[in-house]
């Protein structure tokens, strides 16, 4: 893994803060808001120290502060309020929270994500937080991390913890309910696919309706399913394919798939980002091309 990413363009800035280059500008020239270095050519380059302060003084601002106010007070005297503000709220808006979780990400801060996540669910159903709150949040890392502007550290570290609270959800479904015998659901990636995040969703959405749930996890190949596809009664095959296999169309893949575990009448759910544009006429007639999660629970 690289370095975590340290210095930062005024681009970068604009990128992770929605605050435009030009007004970044201004508050440097009237406030001294931010005193970057400057290379021989006299180009900005910003500390994460100075990203922290941004993306606090955004936080202040959609809390109705006047950034006249705000560059009065120290980098130590901004986080400070802002501390106090996720100390006291319930987090209204999703726009607050996606600011406090982008803080807690760049500061590697497991503190404020768990305050700012157990805030929201006084408020929000889990499906709620993940699909209006989490999802959009980890889109745009994503574009950020592209671009080069987020370190995939802050991308591995924020994906983690929130694989955490999907992970509690499902020990608790696994100890507190019980589960109907009329499915099982082996849920799986395939070979070399390590996003694991939605399959991780999809789990979740398994247990809570009360189905046994065998989850298998990253890069899996289709020989180590066959076994569970000729030995589990009522054999349902998940998976949520984001980039993998990048190599064959999604067809291809799933005609591979009953080859390789020699069992035509299991069935295959394919959920993910390489689903949405393939064409279903030619696929085996036990697989499902699912375009949502939603989609995906309605068959629960």
């Amino acid at each position: 893994m690289n370095a975590v990413k340290t210095s930062f363009s005024i681009k970068d800035l604009e990128n992770l803060s929605g605050i435009k280059a030009h007004t970044i500008r201004i508050w440097e020239r009237r406030y001294n808001l931010l005193e970057p270095d400057r290379s021989e050519t006299n180009i900005r380059n910003y500390t994460l120290p100075d990203l922290q302060k941004l993306l606090n003084v955004v936080y202040l601002l959609d809390h109705d502060y006047k950034i006249s106010k705000i560059a009065k007070n120290s980098s130590a005297e901004i986080a400070s309020i802002v501390a106090s503000i996720v100390e006291n709220s319930k987090l209204g808006s999703n726009s607050n929270a996606r600011n406090s979780f982008k803080i807690a990400m760049m500061n590697f801060d497991q503190k404020l994500f768990t305050k700012t996540y157990t805030d929201l669910l006084e408020h929000h159903s889990f499906r709620e937080i993940f699909f209006q709150i989490f999802i959009p949040f980890l889109e745009e890392i994503g574009l950020l991390w592209q671009a080069g502007v987020v370190n995939p550290a802050h991308e591995h570290f924020i994906s983690s913890l929130i694989k955490q609270k999907i992970l509690l959800l499902i020990e608790h479904h696994d100890i507190n309910e019980a589960t109907t015998a009329d499915k099982t659901f082996i849920l799986f990636l395939p070979e070399n696919e390590i996003h694991d995040l939605g399959l991780m969703y999809l789990n979740y959405e398994i247990v809570s309706h009360g189905y046994k749930s065998i989850y298998l996890g990253q890069s899996i190949p289709n020989e180590s399913l066959k076994y569970l596809a000729n030995n589990q009664t009522n054999a349902n095959f998940v998976s949520y394919l984001t980039v993998k296999p990048s190599d064959i169309s999604v067809t291809q893949f799933a005609h591979d798939f009953y080859k390789d575990i020699q069992n035509n009448e299991v069935s295959l759910f394919l959920l993910g980002r390489l689903v949405q544009n393939e064409e279903t006429t030619n696929l085996p007639p036990n697989v499902q091309l699912i375009k949502t999660v939603e989609a995906f629970r309605a068959l629960l």
